[in-house]
């Protein structure tokens, strides 16, 4: 397996760290996280339109790129080292995603031209206040009515779920006959949905609780049981999430590399003190690390078209190792930088805020490290997907 990106590959990249060097630097993101929607829908729809982004990996017939989750990481890697305020994971991972996995052709055909152009916004509604990521976590439920379906509970830590146009609920069917999990298509103006913005830890990635009031919704129509498919699109996201830790934690340690060049103590660089120097050759071995993990699950997400096994396993080990990495980088960044390195002015505190919140985000490592173990068979006396954030 080749671990290098193609020529074209690393076009893309070059391509997106200059257009959001230009469109994202950090007094942007500072300003978006004091908006109320979290991101700048003109950006959102430029960077549909100019470079589509968001259709990536939509096939052409519905309008996007036809690429995969290597291009998909690829761009995910830029725009964590960018900290970019926008709803790319939510919408052109998590809802892209479980349009293209489901057996439903019309929601597709409906959604996902607006989904790749960015005149949507999508997400995926999953967790609620047990933040469990596994089926036993959905107590949401969805009972049938004279031919339409009603949704009736909440949802909490929703990606951009007060902004999305479009909300994919899991919930579970009553008096269903299969494993009782269903994924519905929700509008985000639907009667009887409330949205409130959740005040979070990260500024730059938003989160909400919803509330659900015999909602109406559209079931998606999936191959074999529900479950099935919200956890196949978790794998994509983890890895996707993955690929972005990456960025985020080389930004973390280029900061904190190119800090300890400049500031001098006792008459000389810090970085030239051996301490230094050892803190940070550990930070880069565990960066270069998560890097091949992730690039390793983008591929094996890229096989997994072709019924590869390898994801499943794959996803999390590259989610626990890219989430305790990234942490590592963004605390050690503020370490180099000593009291600056806490102050609300520096952006180091920023990246630690997303590394953390990114470390929780789709099940935290231990939670990945006990589901990796049953995926490979190390421990089959475990119940089922067991999980926790």
């Amino acid at each position: 397996m080749d671990f290098a990106f193609s020529e074209e590959q690393e076009e893309l990249g070059r391509t997106v760290r200059a257009f959001l060097a230009h469109t994202s630097p950090e007094t942007e993101t500072r300003r978006l996280m004091e908006t109320p929607e979290g991101f700048d829908r003109a950006l959102w729809r430029r960077m549909g339109t100019e470079l589509g982004l968001q259709g990536l990996a939509v096939p052409e017939e519905y309008g996007g790129a036809g690429c995969g989750p290597v291009e998909v990481g690829v761009v995910m890697e830029e725009m964590g080292r960018a900290l970019l305020c926008a709803p790319f994971l939510s919408s052109a991972v998590l809802a892209t995603n479980t349009l293209l996995r489901c057996a439903d052709e019309e929601a597709r055909k409906r959604l996902l031209p607006g989904l790749a152009s960015g005149e949507l916004v999508g997400t995926l509604a999953l967790t609620e206040d047990s933040a469990r990521w596994d089926a036993a976590g959905v107590r949401l439920t969805a009972r049938e009515s004279n031919g339409s379906w009603l949704l009736s509970g909440h949802k909490m830590f929703v990606l951009d779920g007060a902004t999305a146009d479009v909300v994919l609920t899991v919930a579970r069917v009553e008096n269903a006959t299969d494993d009782g999990i269903g994924v519905f298509c929700v509008e985000g103006d639907a009667p009887g949905l409330t949205r409130a913005p959740l005040p979070t830890m990260d500024p730059t990635r938003r989160q909400a609780h919803l509330d659900y009031r015999d909602v109406p919704a559209t079931r998606l129509r999936t191959h074999g049981d529900g479950w099935d498919l919200v956890s196949e699109v978790l794998d994509r996201a983890a890895v996707a999430l993955a690929a972005e830790q990456v960025g985020v934690a080389t930004r973390a340690l280029d900061m904190a590399v190119e800090y300890a060049k400049v500031r001098h103590q006792f008459g000389r660089p810090i970085g030239s003190f051996q301490a230094v120097k050892h803190l940070l050759a550990d930070v880069l071995l565990e960066v270069e690390s998560a890097r091949a993990a992730a690039h390793y699950a983008l591929l094996a997400a890229e096989n997994s078209e072709s019924a590869d096994p390898e994801l499943p396993a794959v996803a999390s080990l590259a989610k626990a190792f890219c989430s305790d990495a990234c942490v590592q980088a963004a605390e050690e960044n503020i370490q180099v930088h000593g009291g600056i390195g806490f102050t609300w002015e520096h952006p180091a505190h920023l990246y630690l805020k997303r590394a953390k919140t990114s470390h929780l985000l789709f099940g935290d490592p231990a939670y990945h490290r006990e589901l990796l173990a049953r995926r490979i068979g190390m421990d089959s006396g475990m119940d089922k997907d067991k999980g926790a954030a």
